[in-house]
């Protein structure tokens, strides 16, 4: 039996992109964060669980230690990073960038999604 854990709607300031002013200015972002674990004890003690401010904070270490210019390398660095600091059979990251500027009506966003699984788990 595993239990999820989800942590959705980060909202972080980046200067993530292939263009010039993304990378420059920075935007917004929002990250949502899925990690499988195994079953986690049964005593009501933090100690005993992963904590979901420990995910949140490795995700922004990545996303704020390195410059990407795709979505889909930083989204797969921070699940690379959720693995191999936590306890976890699989990680799911999911990045919007909420302000796309498109040849399209309405306001469009761009997400990307990447899961690893963890070899052996």
């Amino acid at each position: 039996m595993t239990v999820t854990l989800e942590v959705r709607g980060m909202k972080l300031h980046g200067h993530h992109g292939v263009l010039e002013e993304e990378r420059r200015d920075g935007q917004p972002f929002c990250l949502d964060l899925t990690v499988e674990l195994p079953e986690l004890p049964r005593a009501d003690r933090i100690e005993d669980a992963v904590d979901y401010r420990e995910v949140a904070a490795c995700a922004r270490s990545v996303f704020e230690g390195t410059r990407f210019q795709l979505l889909e390398t930083l989204a797969a660095a921070i699940a690379d990073a959720l693995l191999e600091r936590f306890p976890a059979s699989s990680a799911s990251v999911r990045i919007t960038k909420p302000d796309v500027s498109l040849t399209a009506d309405g306001k469009p966003r761009i997400s990307v999604e990447r899961s690893r699984r963890q070899s052996g788990r």
